[in-house]
This record gives structure tokens, sequence and C-alpha cells, in this order.
């Protein structure tokens, strides 16, 4: 049985160390220096700064996002099982009345909460100071990015829990999520174009291959938000404008929430199936 008491007390206690973590508080000042620095830009002929709207200043998020948050998420999330298994944190933990589920459950819930409020504070900043200055009229579609941003990092923060969870080392959980950071940011979208390139797929199947990758979701369903319209992603985006219409939306938002559960259910496996297996080898002996 999964006590949710005791997953509220490991979730109140990551969050607190997460908060007192120097790098999260480096995260958080340059994500919101570079969010704020967005929301305004310079005009071409003069020195005065001008707010640019929210789409715009959305827009700019976007790519902020893409780089940070799939970055900050997996290697917290990788580095924090393994870390504990190396320095003996996690033995003392679970030889507490707990189990590893609801301690990976804890840990999960705790640095989401952090991660989250680094983000809102990155955003907020920048919704502030455009609100202060007049920017007001597509705050719509800016929030709607946001919330994009949140389900972005808890997918990733719940795929960096997996690598965690597999490996033994810090160092190699690290390794492997920034592997699979360079994988998603650069390698996916140069290895779609260079499939395109040499094979001359459908349309269709590009599309496809494209929203396997949580990032491709994230894009995708943010430049639907601020701009209706999928044009300048070429002839992928009027394809899948054609072809899932209205249900295109939704249907991206369901594939990031499925990036969010799946690996976390994996990492929830494979962390219960080590206690079993722990377990075992006590009684065999």
């Amino acid at each position: 049985m999964i006590d949710l008491a005791n997953i509220r007390t490991l979730a109140e206690k990551e969050l607190r160390d997460a908060l007192r973590n120097r790098w999260f508080l480096v995260f958080t000042i340059a994500f919101a220096g570079l969010a704020l620095v967005l929301s305004s830009l310079t005009q071409p002929g003069g020195m005065n700064l001008r707010t640019v709207s929210y789409s715009r200043t959305a827009a700019s998020l976007i790519n902020l996002v893409l780089l940070f948050v799939p970055l900050i998420g997996l290697t917290l999330g990788a580095a924090n099982l393994a870390g504990d298994r190396e320095t003996g944190a996690l033995i003392y933990l679970l030889s507490q009345p707990v189990n590893r589920v609801e301690v990976l459950l804890g840990k999960f819930l705790g640095i989401a909460g952090a991660l989250l409020a680094t983000l809102s504070l990155g955003f907020g900043l920048a919704g502030v100071v455009l609100s202060l200055r007049g920017g007001i009229q597509d705050s719509g579609g800016y929030l709607f990015t946001v919330l994009l941003a949140y389900l972005l990092a808890l997918a990733m923060l719940g795929l960096g829990f997996l690598l965690s969870s597999i490996t033994q080392r810090t160092a190699a959980a690290l390794g492997g999520s920034l592997f699979v950071w360079l994988f998603l940011v650069f390698i996916g979208d140069l290895g779609i174009m260079g499939t395109v390139a040499s094979t001359q797929l459908p349309i269709g199947t590009v599309f496809l291959i494209a929203v396997l990758n949580p990032l491709q979701l994230f894009k995708i369903a943010s430049i639907l938000v601020i701009q209706a319209n999928l044009e300048v992603l070429g002839p992928a985006g009027l394809y899948a404008s054609d072809h899932f219409g209205g249900f295109l939306l939704p249907l991206l938002i369901g594939g990031l929430v499925l990036w969010i559960f799946l690996p976390l259910l994996g990492a929830v496996i494979l962390f219960g199936r080590q206690e079993r297996l722990v377990q075992r080898g006590k009684t065999n002996p």
C-alpha cells in the first residue's frame, strides 16, 4: 500500500532541498533574466526600449524553453536517485518505514514543485513587465505557452528519473541525461531533416516521426497557440492542420501528458523491482 502522508513528507523535504540548491538559484536567475530580456527589444532607430506583445514574447521564449527546460529537468531527475545511492542517503531513507514507490514519487513531486516555481518566476516577471507597459492583448496565448512549458518540464523530469533508476552512479546518470538532451534538441531535428532529404518520405510520415519527440510536441503546440496555424513549419505543418484540424492541439497536449506518465511509470516499476530483488536476496542465503 502507498502512504500518501509519506509521499507528502518526502516531497516537502525535496522541495526545501531543491530551493536551497545553488544550481537551482543559478538556473532561476538565468531563466528569469533571459525572459526579461526577451520581453523588451531595442528599436532599430534609437536606444529606447519597447515592449513587444505577449505573442511575440511567447514566440521568443519557445526557443529558450527548448534549450533550458529539458536540460535542467533531465539532469535534476537523473542526478537525484543516483546521487543519493552513491552517498548512502538512499539506503538510510529506505531503512525508514517507506517503500521505494513512495520515495520515488515523493522525490519527483518535490523537485517538480521547485522546477515549476522557477518557470513561474521567469515567465511571471516577463508577464508583469509586459502588463505594466500595456502589452496584454495576447495574454491567453502567453499563459497557454507557460502551461505547455510546465508539461514539458514534467516530461523531462520523469525521463531523468527513469535514467536515474537504471544507472547506479551519478556520472553515468548525468552522462546519459546529457546525451538524451543533445539527441532531443539537436540530433532529433537534424536527423529528421536528413531522413527527409535522403529518403523523401511522405509528409505524413515525417510529421509522425517529429511528434515522437516531446520537444517537437511542445514546439508545434506552442506555435499553434500563438499563431493559430502551422504555416511556418512548411508542408508538415499544413499537413497536420489539414488532417487533424481542431483535434490537433488536444492530441499534442495528450502526447506531452503521455511523456510525463510513461517514463515515470517505467521508473516506478524499475525502482520497485529493485526493492523486490533486494528482499529476495535477503530471504535466500
